[in-house]
């Protein structure tokens, strides 16, 4: 199984961004998505996810109203537009997956299973 995030790159504030998460060896459709991301000197930090079959999303509160999770099954592709960015939105985005039958939450880094290389976005002026 491999993910394989882009989309990331340098934009002022108040720009857009996509990110993509393509996938190999495993039908996204099937699994949960997360997205997270890491800025300098912080942890992990979930910002949306997927739940598998119906796709219903969710957000954080730092990134809901701003951010949009969505899902092409035919192209096996997850993305993550990204709205209104904010110097505070400066981080490494990396998407995951993950097919297990019980976990505690999608919010939480210890229940997925595969994970991209991860994807530098820069917002600033």
């Amino acid at each position: 199984v491999q993910l394989q995030a882009s989309g990331g790159g340098l934009v002022q504030p108040g720009g857009s961004l996509r990110l993509s998460c393509a996938a190999s060896g495993v039908t996204l459709a099937s699994t949960y998505i997360g997205w997270f991301r890491q800025a300098p000197g912080k942890e992990l930090e979930w910002i949306s996810c997927m739940r598998r079959g119906d796709g219903r999303p969710y957000y954080s509160d730092s990134v809901k109203g701003r951010f949009t999770i969505s899902r092409d099954t035919a192209k096996n592709t997850v993305y993550l537009q990204m709205n209104t960015l904010k110097p505070e939105d400066t981080a490494v985005y990396y998407c995951a997956s993950g097919s297990r039958t019980i976990i505690t939450s999608m919010r939480m880094v210890s229940s997925y299973d595969y994970w991209g290389q991860g994807t530098q976005v820069t917002v600033s002026s």
